[in-house]
């Protein structure tokens, strides 16, 4: 299996991993099927910028790579235009990933819709609960009933 060069550059390089204490928004997701979990965590400055963007995540090197991809897409940008990054665009900027770990990049696109939420949930900010849910995705939903 041969990966791009990108992948292999964000795979053995991350960017922007770690913790943020004291994050914004935290999005966590995760693919039971092959294990991988992300946690993505922003910090979003009064303008709606994304200021700080940091990642955690339990997974092979597609899903690490995907992961950093997404958070160096993201950073410096308004809010609004990193709910825009799909699984796609994280694909193209690293030059392709294997059909078979094509799902790693969804997650990423996942995680970082979920940090979004998790901040917009946090600051009172409204929000068309369709633009989180690509489809039948009970965790987009499992904080409505409460």
């Amino acid at each position: 299996m041969l990966y791009s060069e990108k992948v292999m550059d964000h795979f053995q390089n991350p960017r922007n991993v770690g913790k943020m204490d004291d994050a914004d928004g935290i999005g966590e997701v995760g693919n039971a099927k092959c294990g991988d979990i992300m946690k993505m965590y922003i910090k979003v400055d009064d303008n709606g910028i994304i200021t700080d963007v940091k990642f955690n995540t339990f997974g092979c090197g597609s899903a690490i790579a995907s992961s950093s991809m997404a958070t160096e897409m993201i950073k410096g940008k308004p809010i609004a235009e990193a709910l825009q990054l799909s699984n796609k665009a994280v694909v193209e900027a690293l030059d392709g990933l294997p059909p078979h770990k094509l799902h790693c990049s969804v997650l990423a696109e996942e995680a970082v819709r979920a940090a979004v939420k998790d901040y917009y949930d946090k600051h009172g900010i409204a929000y068309n609960p369709d633009e989180f849910c690509a489809g039948d995705c009970a965790h987009c939903h499992e904080h409505d009933e409460q």
